[in-house]
Parts: structure tokens; sequence; C-alpha cells
């Protein structure tokens, strides 16, 4: 059985667009025991959520279900270790420069690695970023929204 992880990207785009709300929301209804929740997004989600009652509702809607269910991820020692050889491996090949990257783009190597140990799939719009990733680490990552 696929287990996803949803990358920040949805549930922000999920934010301002009724339509792919809606997806997003029948996609988790069908398939809610496979999907987990990762620390980075929440870092990411938490970050915009600037008002009190978007804090709320962020951990309302999204954190706690997760939380309850023991279905956080949270990376390791070695996911960080390993993000950081990545991104070294990266600027080595050239595919990147070195400080020619951002936060975001730390975040998502890190997430790349840590659902790689977990053996997770990343349901992202952001597939330039991990196709770059996926150069040095094989991550598994698919746009949205996977069938049964």
């Amino acid at each position: 059985m696929t287990k996803y992880v949803l990358d920040t990207n949805l549930y922000v785009e999920a934010t301002r667009d009724s339509g792919f709300a809606g997806a997003l929301v029948q996609f988790t209804s069908m398939f809610l025991p496979q999907i987990y929740l990762h620390a980075i997004v929440v870092q990411e989600l938490a970050i915009g959520a600037v008002h009190e009652s978007g804090r709320r509702q962020l951990e309302r809607e999204v954190v706690a279900p997760f939380e309850r269910r023991g279905r956080v991820v949270v990376p390791g020692y070695r996911a960080w270790k390993r993000s950081g050889e990545v991104i070294a491996e990266l600027v080595d090949r050239k595919v990147l420069s070195p400080g020619g990257f951002g936060r975001s783009f730390l975040s998502d190597v890190l997430l790349a690695v840590s659902c790689r140990e977990e053996g997770l799939v990343i349901l992202t719009r952001n597939t330039v970023e991990f196709d770059r990733i996926s150069k040095v680490e094989p991550v598994r990552y698919a746009q949205p929204w996977p069938s049964a």
C-alpha cells in the first residue's frame, strides 16, 4: 500500500482555490489511512498562519488529526546529514551554484530524504525542485492526485 505526504503547496493551493480544495478533500477521504503529515510541512504552514485564528484552524484541521493518529514524520539525524550531502553533491555536479538556493529548497531536500527513508511518496506541484533533487537522491514524488 502506497503511503503519501502532501507538500505544503497543496495545502496552500487548497486555501486559494475551492475547486482544488474539493479535490483535496476527495483524495483525503479515499486515502486517509495512507496519508502522513511531515514536520517540515507543519513548520511551513505555521509560518504562513500569521493570525491567531489561522493558527488555531491549522492546529484543529490539519495538525491535531495526524498527531492523534501518530502519523507525523519527523526527520532524524541521518536525514539531516544526508540532506546536506545531497545539496553538496548537487553543487559538485553543477546542478546548483554554491549559495544559489534558498530555505525552501533546503526544506525540500530534507523532506525528500526523510520521505525516502520512510518509504513515502511526496505529492506536490513543485516537481521542478524534486526533479533536481532526484539527480542525486532517488525520491518518489507525483503530481496530485494519484488514483487507487
